[in-house]
């Protein structure tokens, strides 16, 4: 069965895309969803998208990681699926409906990422704790604030954020016995009232040049400590986010996505 596909990006976090509104696909399996992630011998991304038929919702966006695992949340995929739909909608994920819209640009997308949690049990961890100044530490990185956005994530904020070893405590830190469900770890410095740079290691995924979540956790995260304003950018290695905590509990996140190239293969050569 031969099958196509999308291959997008947003600021380098890159999806393999499937449009499964009407064709319908093979079973994505573990095997072959990792088999198709794999750089050097399938296609190769962070994760892979797929737009399905929803009853509760205009489109299902479901997310599957390199390691095969299935998340509820990822905002750069969104503002690919925005991109794909070229029109305004809502999508069920996982981690419940958000909304999507052209933003200005030809390749500006705005996604309505819903309403943060805090509570512990909603992130979720272990055992109850102050989800705003945890009392935990990982080598030099202690104190860290935990956010669910659709997804968890704990957020460290440090004065240089290149500086810290996250490919190896990202790890350490995503497995820990304390998350449940694992979790996305974020390291974050604050440059100005207006601006922070972030760089994160994705649970399934690894290090990634952007997360579209983890810059909406981190800016919600700061504003809560009153490090940055409602308003905030957020730079990571692939580009700048725009990241808005409305006065209805909120998040906008506003950022580009882009087509890399599109493609067919046999299903049976990763089967």
């Amino acid at each position: 069965m031969r099958v196509p596909f999308t291959k997008m990006h947003g600021l380098g976090n890159d999806f393999v895309v499937f449009d499964a509104r009407e064709a319908v696909l093979p079973p994505l399996t573990r095997s072959v969803a990792t088999a198709l992630a794999d750089r050097r011998t399938g296609i190769g991304c962070d994760q892979i998208v797929l737009i399905e038929a929803s009853v509760i919702a205009d489109w299902k966006m479901r997310i599957i990681n390199a390691d095969g695992s299935e998340v509820e949340a990822c905002g750069n995929a969104a503002r690919a699926v925005g991109l794909l739909l070229k029109a305004a909608a809502t999508l069920e994920t996982l981690g419940g409906v958000i909304s999507i819209r052209p933003d200005g640009e030809a390749n500006e997308i705005a996604v309505n990422m819903g309403t943060p949690s805090f509570d512990w049990c909603a992130i979720p961890l272990a055992y109850a704790m102050d989800t705003l100044a945890m009392p935990v530490a990982w080598d030099s990185l202690d104190r860290p604030v935990a956010v669910n956005v659709g997804n968890p994530h704990l957020v460290f904020f440090v004065a240089d954020a290149e500086a810290v070893p996250l490919h190896e405590l990202g790890p350490q830190i995503e497995n820990d016995p304390l998350f449940p469900q694992r979790v996305n770890v974020n390291v974050a410095a604050v440059d100005a009232r207006d601006a922070i740079t972030l760089r994160v290691w994705e649970r399934g995924a690894g290090l990634t040049r952007a997360c579209g979540t983890g810059a909406c956790a981190t800016a919600v995260a700061a504003m809560r400590l009153g490090l940055v304003d409602r308003k905030t950018s957020v730079s990571l290695p692939g580009g700048v986010l725009a990241i808005e905590w409305a006065d209805d509990d909120t998040i906008m996140m506003r950022g580009p996505a882009a087509i890399s190239f599109t493609g067919s293969f046999d299903w049976g050569d990763y089967a």
